[in-house]
């Protein structure tokens, strides 16, 4: 038994000891690196450690938590004891109570030991590949705003004094870049990254070339005028949609009427040409895990499907708010917070289509590669959103010239709907969750420019 499991098994122990009917205890060992250079010379580099176990304690239907970093025998019961204490004077919530143990299926494969072999200046070396690559591209990149490499590994424990238990190793890094164009209009900006499980499967010079790619085809843009019309979002834009719908379809959101979807299981509301499942054991994603952060087994759920809402995502609370079963949603921040609702991989279904077939589909319209202020331009209750955005026009089938500080409007239902088609290619994408999905071809959307 390692250590991390060892300080769980203590930690239910101690728990009842001090009173509690119900313990559980989840322990982590996170350590991660960062490092930012510029102008060919690291600029920052951070390296931290840090360990610590949480402690869920129940008294009836009364819960208490509390965490802490000394996982010595007298540490972790000061811990437990303290959850108990908490869980005393807790409001009784008759939803409160502990999860069932479920068999653990192994998930091999989540660690890349590329992590921890390579050592910090052989993972610099990568970060300023990247940036000596997006230079190198066309004299008109003059600069990279930021290029960065981060990993982190991880090691989770849990225990739980109604039989849970559960132990895994995961990995993954990104590097990343923000390349700047110069043109007759000012400086354009251009992302560029990938994610691995290691530094081993990254590719600093595609990595390089995309930032740079997409830096110099905006330059030159202006506001395209205002209409409605066919609009493809690429991997990116399409990635950062799904996990807004994603976290729109946690039972939590739902069950507190802020969600377009409260209420609409099995109605007909997307295109067949979208489908959205909840993967947390998909090999390859950045999420995967053999079990959520209360020890329920991930698995995978389907969200949409066939056109039609299929579920949604709970977690033991919601759940049994719902007098249904844990989709093995729950997250942790960390040893330190309390597990709540959230997706794990979202993977939007691919289509057979090219990114040219797409293109060539749509006819005239707007192929948008970025879009600002998502969350906060998005009613959560009713789903309609408008955001910034920038990208390129669509001219008889083909990218035409670069647009930006344009306006795309609509609601999240009716854009799901008006889903014509979906590319061929999918990419994960790791910004605000972790999401596979190809370019989406939406039938119509309002943009609003000059």
């Amino acid at each position: 038994m390692s250590e991390l499991s060892e300080a769980t098994r203590r930690a239910v122990e101690a728990a009842q000891a001090a009173g509690a009917g119900e313990a559980e205890a989840y322990a982590a060992r996170e350590s991660g690196r960062e490092v930012r250079v510029h102008g060919g010379e690291v600029e920052s580099l951070t390296a931290a450690t840090q360990s610590g176990i949480g402690v869920r304690a129940w008294i009836g239907h009364r819960v208490g938590y509390a965490y802490g970093t000394d996982l010595s025998d007298a540490g972790v019961a000061t811990i437990a004891a303290r959850a108990a204490t908490a869980a005393g004077v807790a409001d009784e919530d008759e939803f409160a109570a502990p999860p069932a143990p479920a068999e653990i299926e192994a998930l091999p494969g989540l660690s890349d030991p590329s992590v921890t072999t390579w050592e910090t200046p052989r993972v610099a070396e990568l970060a300023l590949a990247v940036e000596r690559t997006a230079l190198a591209a066309d004299e008109r990149v003059v600069a990279v705003e930021t290029a960065v490499y981060a990993d982190s590994s991880e090691r989770v424990a849990i225990a739980s004094s109604a039989g849970v238990a559960g132990e895994y190793e995961s990995s993954s890094c990104f590097a990343y870049l923000q390349a700047l164009a110069a043109g007759e209009n000012g400086r354009e900006t251009g992302l560029g990254f990938g994610i691995a499980r290691g530094p081993a499967g990254l590719d600093p010079e595609g990595v390089g070339a995309e930032g740079a790619a997409r830096a110099l085809a905006m330059i030159g843009a202006a506001k395209p005028e205002s209409r409605a019309c066919p609009v493809v979002l690429d991997p990116t834009v399409a990635a950062s949609f799904a996990g807004l719908i994603g976290g729109a379809l946690g039972a939590n959101a739902v069950q507190r009427g802020r969600s377009p979807f409260a209420g609409r299981i099995e109605e007909e509301l997307a295109s067949p040409a979208f489908a959205l499942h909840d993967d947390g054991r998909d090999p390859e994603g950045p999420a995967s895990a053999p079990f959520d952060g209360e020890g329920v087994p991930r698995r995978r759920t389907a969200l949409i499907e066939e056109g039609r809402l299929r579920g949604y995502l709970f977690d033991t609370y919601t759940a049994n708010r719902e007098g249904t079963h844990s989709t093995g949603s729950a997250a942790r921040a960390g040893y330190r917070s309390l597990p709540s609702v959230s997706a794990s991989n979202l993977l939007v279904a691919s289509g057979e289509l090219s990114e040219a077939e797409l293109l060539q589909r749509a006819g005239e319209g707007v192929y948008v590669t970025e879009v600002a202020g998502l969350h906060s331009g998005v009613n959560p209750v009713t789903g309609i959103f408008s955001v910034g955005a920038s990208g390129r026009m669509i001219r008889g089938g083909e990218l035409a010239e670069p647009v930006r500080e344009f306006t795309i409007a609509g609601e999240l239902v009716a854009m799901l709907g008006a889903v014509e088609a979906a590319g061929a290619e999918a990419r994960w994408v790791p910004f605000g969750g972790s999401v596979r999905t190809p370019a989406l071809l939406v039938a119509e959307l309002s943009i609003s420019g000059s």
